[in-house]
């Protein structure tokens, strides 16, 4: 038998920090202030308390909790001035508080508070699920049968969501029922133009041609938002999701602005690089919408194209957010004022989706 190797505390504890760094900045806050609240707010609390804050994020800054006995995360709205509706922790807070109980994989919530004297802005605490988080939707250290059970278990997750009755788990007042596509539009635009730093042509384009073609919307259901592999946690050896994360852009509204997103990173992505999907073990866009339409019971997909515009624009307008927290001081990730040439490219390539849509 191989003998154990000696590892040491100062290793063990830098294993546990892969990830995470120490806050700074603005980013930082009283761990005393936090552990006294938890003490109260969060069953089976037991310290001392360990604070790191996870590396990456552009959006809601999340930190790792750990104990002697139980490993918390915490989420909290950024320092600073705000965009309005943005950063809003207590949205999340309450859709997972709905989903956990029906058994749809998210991260169990133990508290909420609102209380901006504790560490400075509203945040709330979950627990910490452990497994795989998949950085690069490619999935180059999977084999290709591996790959093709993710996709499969990702569209599959995204199908169970849709398919939930949100009034049944208390989520009728989540989001309004009707028109969302046509208030995603107004949104990212009123966002983008608060955040605006230059001038683009497409964007002003996408501004106006959007608002005047939304189509139809025939269901209403809990929509993530921001549904991306790298926001999933899947098990540590098997292909399925145990929690799906960063529910900030969650409400009721149109399921297919979910499914298109996905779809998207068949066109600009790792995933759109790959010549031979087959023998990566990668389903293609049509093989994708086959299944998610067998899940939800549809017979297809209609207005590819405009969806297709919407998410690209949605995207320049989240990325040019990044840059007005970089102009306003409020930036949680170091490489945020490299983004700019992002909402161009983005704006352009959402442009040729209208184009073929029919734009003009």
């Amino acid at each position: 038998m191989p003998e154990t190797p000696d590892v040491s505390a100062a290793q063990v504890r830098e294993r546990a920090n892969i990830g995470t760094k120490e806050p700074e900045g603005p980013h930082r806050f009283d761990p005393a202030a936090l552990a006294a609240w938890m003490t109260t707010h969060v069953d089976s609390y037991d310290g001392p308390l360990a604070v790191r804050q996870f590396r990456g994020g552009q959006s809601n800054p999340t930190y790792q909790l750990r104990t002697p006995t139980a490993n918390y995360v915490l989420r909290r709205k950024p320092p600073g001035k705000l965009l309005p509706s943005a950063h809003a922790v207590d949205r999340e807070f309450r859709v997972i508080s709905a989903l956990y109980p029906t058994g749809f994989p998210v991260a169990r919530p133990f508290a909420l508070c609102t209380d901006d004297d504790v560490i400075g802005t509203w945040f709330y605490i979950m627990e910490m699920v452990e497994g795989r988080i998949f950085w690069d939707q490619s999935l180059p250290e999977l084999a290709p049968a591996e790959r093709s059970a993710v996709f499969r278990a990702q569209i599959g997750t995204l199908a169970s969501l849709h398919n939930l009755d949100h009034a049944a788990i208390g989520l009728s007042r989540y989001g309004r029922p009707g028109n969302y596509m046509a208030r995603q539009v107004d949104r990212w635009a009123r966002q983008y133009k608060a955040s605006e730093t230059r001038h683009i042509d497409e964007m002003e384009r996408l501004i106006a041609w959007l608002p005047t073609t939304v189509p139809h919307q025939d269901r209403t259901s809990v929509v993530h938002g921001d549904y991306r592999m790298d926001n999933m946690i899947f098990h540590p050896v098997e292909p399925h999701v145990v929690a799906v994360l960063d529910w900030e852009l969650g409400t009721l509204g149109d399921p297919l602005a979910d499914f298109t997103y996905v779809l998207t990173n068949w066109i600009n992505g790792p995933i759109s690089l790959i010549t031979d999907l087959a023998a990566h073990g990668i389903p293609t866009m049509e093989e994708t919408i086959k299944q998610y339409c067998g899940l939800t019971g549809r017979s297809g997909i209609e207005n590819l194209d405009w969806f297709f515009a919407y998410n690209f624009f949605r995207l320049a307008g989240i990325t040019q957010g990044i840059l007005g927290r970089v102009r306003d001081g409020t930036a949680s990730h170091p490489d945020a004022a490299n983004a700019e040439p992002r909402v161009a490219a983005l704006a352009k390539l959402a442009w040729s989706y209208a184009v073929r849509a029919g734009a003009e």
